[in-house]
């Protein structure tokens, strides 16, 4: 039912891509939700043939974002069209290039926020047992269905990342 309204309010496209990432993915998850919609926005703003420079890290959960990168933007590792930045700390933001054009998107704060309070709250009710990977799972169907991927990110222009 979540799945159904994602497709008819994001369209075919997101829908098809965050079902193949959370396949790959191994689950349905919260930052791989964010990153197929940040990666497609981005190809929407730019165009198809990206390269990405992703500052999530690679400590779960926020490194998790570049899987839903790699789909959303069709910028795979295989194709060397994908660099993970070396932070101490991890964001979910990603600088993306096309030709001369690149723009950095990055979660606006109060959805972060969100997810940080939601998955505390997960951790202190429910530790690392299957019932928090249910609850993971509900947030991040709720937060498909409802967070626009046009209006949770900021946006910035910048000659080069």
């Amino acid at each position: 039912m979540v799945g159904l309204r994602a497709l008819l309010r994001y369209g075919a496209e997101e829908w098809r891509l965050a079902r193949l990432t959370h396949k790959i993915h191994g689950h349905i998850g919260i930052y791989t939700t964010i990153g197929v919609k940040m990666g497609l926005y981005a190809r929407e703003l730019l165009g198809n043939d990206l390269s990405v420079v992703s500052f999530a890290g690679k400590t779960p959960p926020v490194s998790c974002l570049n899987d839903g990168l790699q789909i959303g933007a069709k910028a795979t590792l295989g194709h060397g069209l994908i660099e993970i930045a070396d932070l101490d700390i991890p964001r979910p933001e990603a600088c993306f290039r096309s030709g001369d054009r690149s723009i950095t998107l990055r979660l606006k704060e109060p959805f972060l926020k969100q997810i940080e309070e939601d998955i505390r709250l997960g951790v202190q009710k429910y530790g690392h047992e299957p019932a928090y990977w249910k609850y993971i799972q509900s947030l991040a169907l709720k937060y498909w269905r409802e967070w626009d991927r046009k209006t949770i990110f900021t946006d910035e222009n910048k000659p080069s990342c």
